[in-house]
C-alpha cells in the first residue's frame, strides 16, 4: 500500500556564484513514497512556481542513473542515504513522515555553484578533453572485434566505464580529489588494445589538467567509493598511479 508522507526540506538558495547562500526551509504534504527525489523537487517547484516565487534550481536529464547531471548532498551525504545510487534513483520510501531534509550542492573549490543546488563541471569535461579518449585510428567496428582482449581485461574496462562523471565522489573527499573519476577514464582505456598507443601521453596530460583546475591530492579515506553511485573501486587508482609512473619512467 502506497504511503504518503509530510517532510520539512532545507534546501541551499544561492541567486548566483557571488552572492551569499543559506538554507531556506520549506514544508511539504502528503508526498507519494513512490516518487523519486527529483519528482519530489518537482512538485516543490510547482508549488513554488504557483505562489509567485523562484524554483529552485537543480539539474536533471535522463532520470534513469545514466547521465550524471543529478547531484546533491542529501543529509550530509552525496546522492542521499542509499548507497550505489543516483539523486533520481532515490525514491521518498527511504525517508519516514516528519523528517527533516536537508539539500545542498556539491562543495569542491573546482566545483563552484552557478545557482541553488547547480554546480559547473565543466573542469571535468576539460580533463577529459586532455586525453579521455582515443584519437588513433581503430579501424572500422569488424575490425575491431578482431582484437583478441581478455575477458578478465574487458570486464575491469567495462566496469571503470561505468563513471558517470557526477562529481560525487569529489563532493565527498575530504580534499576534493578527481582521482577516482580520472582514474576511472584511464584505467579504462588503459586495459583495453586500442588505448595504449597513446597511454603515456594520456595520463599525464590529465594529471596536469587535474592539477591545474585546483583539485586536492588523493587522501587514502575512500569515501569515494562509498559515495560513487555506480561502485566505481578505488583500485583503479592504484592502476592510474602505475600508468603514471610508467610515463614518467619511459619519459626519463
Amino acid at each position: 500500500m502506497t504511503r504518503k508522507i509530510d517532510i520539512t526540506l532545507k534546501v541551499w538558495r544561492q541567486v548566483s556564484p557571488k552572492t551569499k547562500g543559506k538554507f531556506t526551509e520549506y514544508k511539504l504534504s502528503q508526498i507519494d513514497q513512490d516518487a523519486s527525489f527529483v519528482e519530489m523537487l518537482d512538485i516543490l517547484n510547482e508549488s513554488l512556481t504557483l505562489s509567485g516565487k523562484s524554483p529552485v534550481a537543480f539539474e536533471s536529464d535522463c532520470r534513469e542513473g545514466i547521465c550524471g547531471s543529478c547531484g546533491a548532498m542529501v543529509n550530509g551525504k552525496a546522492h542521499g542515504p542509499k548507497k550505489e545510487t543516483t539523486l533520481c534513483q532515490l525514491h521518498m520510501r527511504m525517508f519516514n513522515h516528519n523528517d527533516t531534509i536537508f539539500i545542498e550542492p556539491f562543495r569542491a573549490k573546482a566545483l563552484p555553484i552557478i545557482k541553488d543546488l547547480v554546480v559547473d563541471r565543466s573542469a571535468l569535461d576539460r580533463m577529459i578533453s586532455q586525453g579521455g579518449y582515443i584519437s588513433v585510428r581503430t579501424g572500422s567496428a569488424p575490425d575491431a572485434n578482431t582484437l583478441l582482449i581478455r575477458k578478465e581485461s574487458a570486464e575491469k574496462a567495462m566496469d571503470a566505464a561505468e563513471c558517470i562523471g557526477c562529481g560525487a565522489c569529489i563532493a565527498t573527499c575530504p580534499n576534493a580529489a578527481a582521482m577516482l573519476f580520472m582514474s576511472a577514464k584511464v584505467s579504462q582505456l588503459s586495459r583495453l588494445p586500442q588505448g595504449h598507443p597513446e597511454r603515456e601521453k594520456r595520463v599525464q596530460a590529465m594529471v596536469a589538467q587535474m592539477d591545474k583546475e585546483g583539485f586536492g591530492n588523493c587522501s587514502n579515506t575512500y569515501e569515494c567509493e562509498i559515495a560513487c553511485p555506480k561502485g566505481i573501486s578505488v583500485t583503479h587508482i592504484n592502476r592510474m598511479n602505475r600508468e603514471f609512473l610508467r610515463a614518467s619512467i619511459k619519459e626519463a
